[in-house]
């Protein structure tokens, strides 16, 4: 989840007169039902706060017995990330008497050191995030408190719901809004007296729904992660709504029918979403929950891309495919190079993948995580296919998708695109062909650059003799990091043994020069990148046109079924 506020900077002065104002209002004293716990943690995590380790944005501090608060944030998306109290789902899914006193004496601790609007936590995005956990786990953070105790928790949570009363309108559009009034509209139907600060809120959501979720249930920061938190908050929105006995606006109902579908085409086989623009898989289970509470089913069409991104599923494959140009203006802070790169996963077990975002583990490994290289498409003398400007988190230059077809027939399934992030640079468009047979045992592939004009030929002879050795493009194929590779037939194929005990092999037509380099793989929480490898064809542009010919197919031996039960949970710090 995006942890950047859309706040004036955190203890503003209008952050804080909000958070006076708002502690004027009447106290709510009950809630109008019991609060049933919505949000899903992870136990393994949960154990982890309880024995003193902190992981957040990929900074561990290790204090045990220490609380929460006592602990000297490494930066501030680490504290951001605190302040937000998604860590209260991890401690409410191990919800023993430890967790359920840590959970307590952390909360109540934040009410003392925070809650007369001190401290980075006061922005819409994160008040509306830790509102909604409050009254999610308000019977695990209420149980066996005295009165003194349970009359701070409700002055909190009322001082926070007329805050964001008064400051949703500051969160910046997309998540950070969504967080904000979902928040508000939880709190306020939830707390007895309060149901009149609601209406405002249920009518920016319906907005906001039309204004941020398109037509084809996409969101301009193509973020599939981010999708899937935007549908939880929407769901969260209807159902309070539904149990309140109120309407939930028919823009929310379209916004939550068109998302799901497309959420659909942005899962992998194995149940995590496709890792492009900053997002991750997602929490676990989050994706399962947020689809079933939905209730609505199907997928989108055939032939249509999903928020830009091409699928391609048949037998225990599926393929991820990024046919667009990478979000731009206020959508663009998290966007990648990633045009033309793809995902490929066989069950359970991911094969070809995105190296990841760079973001929890500093600004070197954010950037490097953005560009084309990180990706698994070509590129052309190690330049991305879209360029950040100077100083800039925007791209000065964004690849375009030229021509795009989708066919398929009992043979398999195929896509054409092309995109031009190289012609204003080197004269050259790049084309990429991918064919999934009928069984998902093979894919073959072609990717081509090519002139398409006069002058692009001008440009592209300008640059050579600029380059001593050329232009070189080089086709990159990254792996996970369970995947066991190595050279094979004479260093002419790539044979890979996945965890399923499923081998697939990497062959080419003998243009390119093949290597097994070393890469990463940039995965939300961890503590350091894991080491991975990637397989790379290299060539040399020496005309007007290159093509590449690779096939990637499971051996001829590999069954069509297996059994594959052994899955590693997500990790956690020891």
């Amino acid at each position: 989840m995006a942890v950047i506020t859309g706040d004036r900077p955190t203890g503003s002065l209008g952050n804080r007169f909000a958070v006076w104002r708002a502690g004027f209002a009447h106290v709510a004293t009950a809630f109008r039902s019991q609060p049933e716990p919505r949000s899903i943690g992870l136990f393994a995590r949960g154990r982890q706060l309880v024995a003193g380790n902190f992981l957040f944005a990929g900074k561990l501090v290790q204090a045990p017995a220490s609380s929460i608060w006592d602990i000297a944030p490494p930066d501030a998306i680490f504290a951001a990330e605190v302040q937000g109290f998604i860590w209260l789902d991890d401690l409410a899914a191990v919800g023993d008497a430890s967790a359920r006193k840590r959970a307590q004496d952390w909360t109540y601790a934040w009410i003392d050191r925070f809650g007369g609007g001190q401290g980075p936590g006061w922005t819409p995005d994160l008040t509306g995030r830790r509102l909604i956990r409050w009254i999610n786990h308000a019977v695990f953070l209420l149980q066996g408190q005295d009165k003194a105790r349970s009359a701070a928790y409700f002055r909190a949570v009322t001082v926070q719901t007329h805050y964001l009363a008064r400051r949703w309108t500051r969160a910046a559009p997309g998540l950070p809004r969504f967080e904000a009034l979902t928040g508000l509209i939880v709190a306020g139907l939830a707390l007895e007296g309060k149901a009149k600060l609601v209406k405002t809120a249920v009518a920016a959501l319906a907005r906001d729904c039309r204004g941020q979720i398109d037509s084809g249930g996409g969101i301009p920061t193509r973020n599939p992660e981010e999708l899937l938190e935007v549908l939880t908050l929407l769901n969260w929105a209807a159902q309070a709504l539904e149990e309140a006995g109120r309407e939930v606006p028919p823009e929310v109902v379209t916004a939550i029918g068109r998302i799901v579908p497309t959420l659909r085409a942005l899962r992998h086989a194995d149940g995590g979403l496709a890792r492009f623009h900053g997002g991750g898989r997602g929490i676990e289970g989050r994706l399962d929950a947020a689809l079933a509470a939905s209730g609505v089913r199907g997928a989108p069409p055939h032939g249509v891309p999903a928020m830009g991104f091409v699928r391609l599923s048949s037998g225990r494959s599926t393929i991820i495919l990024d046919a667009a140009a990478p979000p731009h203006g206020r959508a663009s802070g998290e966007a990648h190079a990633s045009t033309l790169g793809f995902e490929l996963t066989s069950g359970r077990r991911p094969l070809i993948v995105s190296c990841g975002s760079g973001r929890p583990f500093g600004e070197d490994w954010t950037l490097a995580g953005r560009a084309t290289a990180s990706h698994s498409t070509l590129s052309i003398d190690g330049s991305s296919s879209s360029r950040l400007g100077k100083g800039s988190d925007d791209f000065a230059h964004r690849a375009a998708v030229i021509t795009l077809q989708q066919t398929a027939d009992h043979h398999g399934q195929t896509v054409s695109v092309a995109q031009d992030g190289w012609r204003g640079s080197h004269g050259l468009i790049h084309s990429r062909i991918l064919t999934l047979d009928a069984q998902g045992r093979r894919l073959t592939g072609t990717d081509m650059v090519y002139v398409h004009s006069a002058p692009d030929q001008r440009r592209l002879e300008t640059v050579r003799a600029t380059r001593p050795d050329g232009v070189t493009v080089s086709i990159r194929f990254h792996l996970h990091p369970d995947v066991d590779a190595r050279l094979d037939m004479g260093g002419s194929a790539v044979s890979m043994a996945l965890k399923s005990g499923e081998i697939w092999v990497f062959r080419h037509d003998g243009v390119g020069k093949l290597t097994l380099d070393a890469s990463v793989y940039l995965e939300k929480g961890r503590l350091q990148p894991r080491a991975a490898r990637q397989i790379v064809l290299s060539a040399p542009v020496t005309g007007a046109e290159l093509r590449i010919g690779w096939t990637l197919a499971k051996a001829q031996d590999t069954p069509l079924a297996i059994r594959d039960l052994d899955r590693e949970e997500l990790p956690v710090p020891v």
